[in-house]
């Protein structure tokens, strides 16, 4: 069961990425992955919201959001063949800004999620 829950929740999550990515890179003229960065930044919250709720939440409900939709919504290797793209053309500052951004950003939000998750249902 919980492989189904995984799979429709990956079914949802890949295809909200690719459109979200499209949608939100078409809004900047810029060499910057505006997409990914944003799906990403999202997933970090959703996922550190998940955690810090921990075990009021029951496990299939973990495999559906956290490993199936946030696993297909983020995605680590566009990142970093993004990140690589901008150094082939010589875009040094918005590939390092791409690493180091990212980096910051989504683990900003995760803790920003995580810890407000458990203030409110832990409290």
């Amino acid at each position: 069961m919980t492989l189904v829950l995984i799979f429709v929740g990956a079914a949802v999550g890949a295809p909200l990425r690719y459109l979200t990515d499209r949608a939100v890179q078409s809004r900047h003229d810029s060499l910057f992955p505006w997409g990914t960065f944003s799906v990403n930044l999202v997933g970090c919250l959703i996922l550190g919201a998940l955690t810090g709720a921990g075990t009021a939440l029951p496990t299939p409900a973990l495999a559906l959001a956290g490993t199936g939709f946030c696993g297909a919504l983020t995605t680590y290797s566009t990142f970093s063949y993004e990140t690589l793209r901008l150094a082939e053309q010589k875009a040094y500052f918005y590939a390092a800004m791409n690493t180091l951004v990212s980096i910051i950003a989504g683990l900003g939000a995760a803790l920003l999620a995580y810890t407000t998750t458990r203030a409110i249902v832990f409290q």
